[in-house]
């Protein structure tokens, strides 16, 4: 009973936290830049098209946002935000070093961590692939 709280607490924080990263992407809420901002930055990085990656990126973590807090398909939703994470580590954060207060990987790699872990262990009792499972 307490590990199934403890892994929607986890999945919740996680999740939710995903959805917003991916609505500011893909719609420029939450102080977000939007596609076309967004896209901008991408390029300027060298992921190009930087239009079509921001979209890819903010659908990545807004559908594996809520698929993720829901605990449906939770290994897929663990490879959507996985995957994301490993961008930012391999394209904005590694070259900075490991601490995140020098804008390094440490907070990405805490994310991998974390959904590559939920993905192993499961959900838990409060996920909707407790259910259908």
């Amino acid at each position: 009973m307490l590990v199934g709280l403890g892994l929607l607490i986890i999945r919740l924080v996680i999740g939710v936290s995903f959805i917003g990263h991916g609505a500011q992407k893909l719609f420029g809420m939450f102080g977000g830049y939007g596609l076309k901002g967004t896209g901008q930055w991408m390029e300027s990085i060298g992921l190009k098209p930087g239009v079509q990656m921001a979209f890819f990126a903010g659908l990545s973590e807004l559908l594996g946002g809520i698929l993720f807090a829901t605990g449906l398909l939770t290994p897929l939703a663990a490879l959507l935000i996985a995957g994301a994470m490993f961008v930012a580590i391999v394209k904005v954060h590694g070259p900075n070093g490991f601490w995140s207060t020098q804008n390094g990987y440490e907070l990405n790699l805490i994310i991998l961590a974390v959904v590559i872990g939920v993905a192993l262990t499961g959900p838990g009792a409060y996920a909707i692939d407790a259910l259908i499972f």
